[in-house]
């Protein structure tokens, strides 16, 4: 009887044993999972921080002056030896309006805007050929006083004359004048020059 009382302990303690081999057999198994699972959520948790870190970046990012936008400025403008000869800055006079790239300035300023930020200063040349032009001798010319009628007597020199040439409206002034004759500069008045601006960007419209 004895004997037989002990049998079913020697199988349940068999049964134990293989109850925990399999778990630990499952165990070996669950575990790269667990691991998988978390190398997953970290790797979520990091695209997310990216993300967020890009979009962020994306906020702070200068907005830059571009063709076709309109912007707002301050200006001075100076010759080589540092004579001011136009400024918009300090006495009263609006911003300057006007659409880059649009033809209304002269190249190297229309130009030299592009690329600036909201607020900057920036110092450019311009070079004759960005600006105004060099000189023309063909613009400038002898005109008789008897062109200007009786109006003669008042041509002097520095005196403003206006004029068609070649079918446009020209602004020119008297450089040289004799008994007869008047010498008379066509050209603007900056043909020639080449010309420094201090510029700040006060608005971009996109």
């Amino acid at each position: 009887m004895a004997e037989h009382e002990t049998k079913p302990v020697h199988e349940a303690t068999k049964h134990e044993h293989k109850a925990h081999e399999t778990a630990k057999k499952q165990g070996f198994a669950i575990k790269p999972l667990y691991i998988l699972a978390a190398i997953i959520v970290i790797g979520v948790i990091y695209l997310a921080i990216n993300s967020t870190s890009a979009k962020a970046s994306g906020a702070a990012a200068p907005i830059l002056v571009a063709a076709g936008d309109n912007i707002s400025v301050e200006y001075t403008g100076t010759f080589q030896n540092g004579t001011v000869f136009d400024t918009n800055a300090g006495n009263g006079k609006p911003p300057l309006t006007f659409k880059v790239g649009g033809g209304q300035l002269i190249q190297g300023f229309d130009m030299g805007v592009i690329g600036m930020s909201l607020n900057e200063t920036k110092n450019i040349t311009i070079p004759p050929e960005q600006a105004y032009g060099p000189v023309d001798p063909s613009l400038i010319i002898p005109v008789p006083l008897s062109a200007f009628g009786n109006k003669s007597s008042s041509v002097k020199v520095g005196a403003g004359i206006s004029t068609i040439i070649s079918g446009i409206q020209r602004q020119g002034v008297v450089t040289a004048l004799n008994a007869t004759v008047a010498t008379v500069d066509f050209n603007a008045p900056l043909a020639g020059q080449t010309l420094i601006f201090k510029i700040k960007v006060l608005s971009i419209q996109k």
